[in-house]
């Protein structure tokens, strides 16, 4: 057999040089992300909930918003573990449709939306670190794999810790996660301020391709630094919000947050394509909770 020219084997080597080369491993990226930038800085984790064990979660960390509380949403919030509760290592926050009694009932002719419902038509939980545990700046995070169907609105985000004071947007949210079931392959990461905020149409906010929020877990965080907040999905920055004018009406953030963790139905937003009652119950399913800080 005659012997292959060294020039053969030239292309031969550069060959399949280019087909190593090209199937070397490479992070599959979302739409529309960019890769974080290194932090400068360490992070030290200064807080964080696992959600080991059964019943309740630790009241050392959290507390629970009952009722009905914001947004015209269907769902009454509850305590009850039906709708909140630890199992197999995470946290369960179940919503249901059911029938639930209204106790800030006072008349169906009351002006507030919360007090004339003599019942509510579905069931939930929303926890809260409010007056136990906030922060200012730092990169929080929180794993979870959020419930599925038409009329579902869950959400991770953050309030001032001036909220009760001089109240909304003035406290200034952190969207840090959310997502409606009538768009099953975005979530949403976004900052309501004085200035900027959905009732005037100012909020700044940007949606990104999620894949399989409803079998795979995901990683939500944000890095929040006196200069900007930067939103993250699965270690991929998708959105930033910077400090430009430094002004509190644009930027409330150079205070402590608190944490929120909740399953909405309905409501302004969650509710703009109807209810799909065949969906429930409904789960919202929560690795951890983490809080990193800079040393």
């Amino acid at each position: 057999m005659q012997k292959p020219s060294i020039f053969k084997y030239l292309l031969l080597l550069i060959f399949v040089g280019f087909i190593v080369g090209s199937c070397e491993s490479n992070p599959k990226k979302n739409k529309n992300i960019e890769p974080v930038e290194e932090s400068s800085e360490a992070y030290t984790l200064v807080w964080a909930d696992e959600f080991d064990g059964t019943g309740k979660p630790k009241s050392a960390n959290w507390a629970y918003e009952t009722g009905f509380i914001r947004n015209n949403e269907r769902q009454y919030y509850t305590d009850n573990s039906k709708n909140v509760r630890l199992e197999d290592g995470f946290l369960i926050i179940e919503a249901h449709k059911e029938k639930v009694t209204n106790k800030a009932f006072v008349s169906e002719e009351a002006d507030n939306w919360m007090k004339n419902k003599e019942f509510g038509e579905y069931s939930s939980a929303s926890l809260t670190t409010k007056d136990i545990t906030e922060w200012k700046y730092g990169k929080i995070s929180v794993r979870a794999k959020l419930p599925k169907g038409t009329g579902t609105w869950p959400a991770i985000w953050m309030l001032g810790e001036n909220w009760k004071e001089v109240g909304w947007p003035k406290c200034g949210e952190i969207d840090i996660m959310e997502h409606v079931g009538y768009q099953n392959d975005s979530i949403f990461g976004t900052v309501h301020t004085e200035s900027f905020n959905h009732i005037k149409g100012t909020e700044v906010g940007k949606s990104v391709f999620i894949e399989n929020p409803y079998d795979n877990f995901h990683e939500y965080s944000i890095e929040w630094t006196p200069e900007k907040i930067v939103f993250i999905l699965d270690g991929n920055a998708y959105h930033q919000f910077e400090n430009l004018n430094k002004t509190y009406a644009e930027w409330p953030f150079d205070q402590a947050f608190h944490l929120k963790l909740n399953l909405a139905i309905g409501g302004s937003w969650g509710g703009q394509k109807g209810i799909d009652d065949s969906i429930f119950p409904q789960q919202m399913i929560i690795d951890y909770a983490r809080v990193y800080q800079k040393e």
